[in-house]
């Protein structure tokens, strides 16, 4: 996701820094910030917000070794995979929300469908970070439907 020369659509560093800084900060409010915004899509016009989702996405960040979760942030942004992309040899899905704040589509969905030989692309429109929450019916039935076929 780092936006480098290989990845000049990616983001820059100091968004990553950002995200340590807060991390850093204040850590519950962070996962909180993330989990009421972003994550669930929860800052869009319109959204229906789910109380018990923030508070279990927040729960579950509060019980991460404090060390692993800051850590987790260059693992995330900064591991090319490109390569490893390319070596698939098996039948792949991919599914992105277009709406996702946290995982650019065009640097993630869209180039690992161009990378992946053969791979089966799914954007769900509106779809934010966490579709197996906010659109869990559609997934699991995309799910189902990819290994049956």
């Amino acid at each position: 996701m780092l936006q480098t020369p290989a990845n000049p659509g990616g983001l820059p560093l100091s968004v990553f820094d950002g995200f340590r800084q807060a991390y850093l900060a204040d850590r519950a409010q962070f996962f909180l910030d993330v989990a009421s915004g972003p994550f669930f899509g929860y800052n869009r016009p319109g959204a229906k917000v789910s109380e018990g989702n923030i508070r279990a996405w927040w729960t579950q960040g509060m019980q991460t070794g404090f060390k692993n979760a800051y850590d987790c942030i260059k693992a995330f942004s900064e591991t090319d995979f490109t390569e490893d992309l390319k070596k698939f040899d098996v039948p792949t899905l991919i599914i992105h929300g277009d709406d996702d704040q946290i995982v650019p589509i065009g640097a993630a969905a869209m180039l690992s469908s161009k990378l992946v030989p053969g791979a089966t692309l799914k954007i769900y429109k509106g779809g934010s970070h966490s579709l197996g929450d906010t659109s869990r019916e559609q997934l699991n039935a995309d799910l189902l439907a990819f290994a049956r076929a």
